[in-house]
């Protein structure tokens, strides 16, 4: 075959690209990824501000990921874990600490005293939950064989309801889904559950910019930073690629691993909408070691907030803190810096005035909607010689990020 530059090209070397890469060099095929950004990771980035390490939105590795286990040298990444269990903080100031006690049987009579107080034990409430998390113990075939929802209707269904779902499972859930409203399918929201579970989630010691610089160095592929897409053009046997910079580069395949949206924009195929998260980094005073997740109870603007520097001391300078405060960003609701500042006083109890504003990070495009009856995995051949990757393929998860990745290099190897 004449004409061709590559075999593969790979369009964004976010976490599904990287490990397309990888597989498809595994193969012994040529394979050149193009990223529009500065470096890997799309929106697993880290970035350095004064000392401070501040992650593109406060995100966790969970080790429990099948695909991370079997791809990524997680000893490497030396991943510090935050506590195993949730602070919650009512509307009068107090905290109430709920704590696996296992993990931390220390604190099991505090946590009993916490969920009396914050009025947990109902027990139409608490049967309701334990009936909707039963089957995220079980196998996970079965479980995505199960009929499908929103969770808030499940939990309707099952009687979840009061302070356990309002106070903790609601809010908790939040910032890692991006929904405020519980309108995330059930099915998806049941494997989240399983795999906290299965284990504890955490960080890499020096930030989550760690997991795919790993990726990058060990996918053996030539990868382009700077570079942006702007067309895709089939023809025949062969893919045209052409940049931003008018470059066109000819392969028997691409695969595009970037977002939904800019999948969607590339390919002329139907993807997912996004939902966005904005993150706050403050260099903090006041606080106390403290490296379990803290909620609003009564509901407020963040989803979550964290001394990051209590669950891995390199994300600070020696002697300074930093806390992350992350929100959903909704269509009609923003966020401004004084009502962070109002809400985390409230949350740590400490004024909040004189904290320094490391970086902000806005994220529109942070997690694919996984809509209730949506299937878990979607195609990801998506024309004659185009590929898709990206957790809008499977999960809108780093697990399914790297799942994706797998299947589309699979798919192009097909193809050639």
């Amino acid at each position: 075959m004449t004409g061709i530059d590559v075999d593969v090209v790979v369009v964004g070397a976010g976490l599904a690209g990287l490990r397309c890469a990888g597989a498809l060099r595994g193969r012994g095929l040529d394979v050149l990824v193009l990223e529009r950004s500065d470096g890997p990771g799309g929106r697993v980035r880290t970035d350095t501000v004064d000392g401070f390490r501040c992650d593109r939105g406060f995100q966790l590795i969970n080790p429990s990921y099948p695909a991370l286990a079997r791809h990524v040298d997680l000893d490497a990444l030396d991943l510090r874990v935050a506590g195993r269990g949730v602070r919650v903080v009512d509307a009068d100031g107090g905290v109430h600490t709920l704590a696996d006690p296992f993990r931390h049987p220390d604190l099991t009579t505090t946590t009993l005293a916490s969920a009396a107080a914050l009025r947990l034990l109902r027990p139409r409430a608490v049967v309701g939950a334990v009936r909707w998390a039963l089957p995220a113990l079980g196998p996970v075939r079965r479980l995505q064989a199960r009929p499908d929802a929103a969770v808030a209707d499940d939990w309707d269904r099952l009687g979840v309801e009061g302070p356990l779902r309002d106070a903790v499972l609601l809010p908790f859930l939040s910032g890692v889904l991006a929904d405020t409203a519980g309108v995330t399918s059930d099915r998806y929201v049941r494997l989240v559950l399983r795999s906290f579970l299965r284990a504890t989630p955490g960080v890499p010691a020096i930030g989550m910019q760690a997991l795919p610089d790993q990726l990058a160095a060990r996918c053996g592929a030539t990868i382009r930073y700077d570079t942006a897409v702007d067309a895709i053009d089939e023809a025949g046997s062969s893919v045209a690629v052409r940049t931003a910079g008018g470059e066109r580069i000819v392969a028997r395949a691409v695969v595009v691993a970037t977002d939904a949206v800019d999948a969607a924009e590339l390919t002329g195929f139907e993807t997912a909408p996004m939902r966005g998260l904005m993150t706050w980094w403050f260099s903090a005073d006041g606080i106390g070691d403290d490296a379990f997740l803290r909620v609003s109870g009564s509901g407020g603007p963040l989803a979550n907030t964290a001394v990051m520097s209590s669950i891995a001391p390199d994300y600070a300078p020696s002697g300074a803190t930093l806390v992350q405060a992350s929100a959903v960003l909704t269509d009609d609701h923003a966020v401004d810096d004084v009502t962070v500042r109002a809400e985390l006083a409230h949350l740590w109890q400490v004024p909040t005035d004189k904290w320094d504003l490391v970086t902000r990070t806005v994220i529109p495009r942070a997690l694919p909607s996984q809509t209730p009856g949506l299937p878990v995995r979607r195609p990801v051949r998506v024309g004659e010689r185009t590929v898709m990757a990206g957790d809008h393929r499977d999960t809108p998860s780093l697990q399914g990020a790297m799942v994706s990745g797998g299947r589309a290099a699979t798919a192009a190897i097909r193809l050639l």
